[in-house]
């Protein structure tokens, strides 16, 4: 199974990013191919202008298109996601979601923004017809520590609710070729 690793920050060293990452490695453990793509390196004119033929801006698309899973990972500013990651977004067709499960991820200054999962970024993914959005990971840069030498450390809750939410996702996507298999059975007996 496919994972993109979607990257909204516009920081190189985010959090956030190395969030995204410790997951995405998680989910490699569990024998899931991960594909990252940083919205920050797409060109600027291509998603200021909303330019969908753009080679970079197919090759994004196409890369969603082509995953089975996408986890989504935003810093949280002027409480909401970023412009950034909302730009990359508008450019997916209206079903750019359709049959995918979604992980999102959030990191922020303080407790006070988690809920930017739920009333932010929940809805825009749900309106891109997201088949499932499993319940979002919420962490403040002081449950990430990030050290050159060992990498990425997470405070126990949040490190459960990473294990819980890799655990989730990593089910689901096994589930995935059962279900679609159901769903093809069940359109070809509609037809009959």
């Amino acid at each position: 199974m496919s994972v993109l690793l979607l990257g909204g920050s516009p920081s190189v060293s985010s959090s956030g990013a190395r969030l995204l990452q410790h997951v995405g490695d998680k989910l490699a453990l569990h024998g899931h191919r991960c594909h990252t793509l940083q919205v920050r390196d797409l060109p600027a004119q291509a998603l200021l202008h909303a330019s969908f033929d753009d080679p970079a801006i197919v090759r994004a698309t196409a890369l969603l298109q082509g995953a089975d899973a996408v986890v989504v990972a935003t810093p949280v500013y002027k409480a909401s996601y970023t412009g950034i990651l909302k730009a990359f977004l508008d450019l997916l067709p209206q079903d750019g979601l359709d049959g995918k499960l979604v992980l999102p991820l959030a990191t922020g200054g303080s407790q006070s923004h988690m809920l930017v999962l739920d009333y932010a970024l929940r809805p825009v993914l749900a309106s891109l017809s997201a088949r499932f959005i499993l319940p979002g990971i919420y962490a403040t840069s002081d449950q990430l520590r990030w050290n050159a030498a060992t990498g990425l450390s997470l405070d126990a809750p949040i490190a459960a609710r990473v294990a819980r939410g890799v655990e989730q996702l990593s089910s689901e996507l096994f589930a995935l070729p059962q279900r679609r298999q159901q769903a093809q059975h069940a359109r070809h007996s509609l037809a009959a």
